[in-house]
């Protein structure tokens, strides 16, 4: 062999390995990059899981909030009726006691008149 034909087999040699070293780098690169694409997927699935479990209590706390709110209508319209048939109760009281008040108009000393008025006057 020459020595051409020698340095050309070192080189030969040398290129190899330069060869084998640039693919174990790059195996070393996609391992890292796999790596790095199983975590980032694993974190998009989590805040996917996160974002459903959102939406689900939300759709849980609008219905729990409609279901309340219904219930305080409905309380709020019992009340009115209450409140009217109150009303109503002592505007009655109120008619009987001016019609005693007129009725009693009629006394001589006038005692009913002030109880009347004064009964009246309690339902204010």
């Amino acid at each position: 062999m020459t020595k051409t034909s020698k340095e050309n087999n070192e080189l030969i040699a040398t290129l190899r390995r330069e060869i084998e070293d640039l693919k174990s780098q790059r195996d070393k690169q996609l391992a890292t990059k796999d790596r790095q694409i199983d975590h980032l997927t694993k974190l998009v699935d989590q805040q996917q899981q996160l974002q459903l479990a959102t939406v689900a209590d939300n759709r849980r706390l609008k219905d729990h909030v409609q279901k309340l709110s219904g219930k305080l209508t409905q309380k709020t319209n019992d009340n009115l009726s209450t409140g009217n048939d109150l009303f109503n109760i002592q505007d009655k009281k109120s008619k009987i006691a001016k019609q005693k008040i007129v009725k009693s108009g009629s006394n001589k000393d006038g005692i009913h008149t002030n109880r009347a008025i004064k009964r009246w006057w309690k339902f204010w």
